[in-house]
């Protein structure tokens, strides 16, 4: 008897399912590794104007109080600390003519007195100088 004659050759074969795991993982990082870059845009031509001359930038007159009251007129102390004194120091600084009227700028330092900057903008008023802003200093 033969026991062998039933069973016959098996066939073989390939397994495929781990091949398609290792691509299907190979794809995915090539997908999330590269990057897609789009290069689109227009070709614009866009029209020319003649324009007038720039406009001149406003002259700055940067003012500083500090903290004991003093105050300071682009980086040189005004000698007196009442508002004509402020008064006359200002309009040396403003031009005559019909040319842009200067912007002044209040540095005032944290501690300084409120009645002090009251004090700077009165006299700019007497000055003539309507243009005033105040620097600050951003947070972090």
């Amino acid at each position: 008897m033969d026991f062998r004659r039933g069973r016959g050759k098996e066939e073989l074969e390939i397994n495929l399912i781990p091949l398609i795991d290792v691509l299907l993982v190979i794809i995915i990082f090539l997908m999330l590794t590269t990057t897609y870059s789009r290069f689109s845009g227009l070709e614009i031509n866009l029209p020319t104007a003649d324009s007038p001359a720039a406009e001149q930038k406003s002259q700055e007159i940067e003012v500083a109080v500090t903290a004991r009251g003093e105050v300071i007129i682009n980086r040189s102390p005004v000698s007196g600390k009442d508002i004509e004194s402020i008064t006359a120091a200002l309009q040396r600084l403003v031009p005559s003519g019909n040319s842009k009227p200067p912007v002044l700028v209040i540095n005032a330092d944290a501690q300084a007195t409120h009645q002090r900057v009251i004090d700077v903008m009165q006299a700019a008023q007497r000055a003539g100088l309507a243009n005033v802003t105040f620097a600050t200093q951003a947070t972090h």
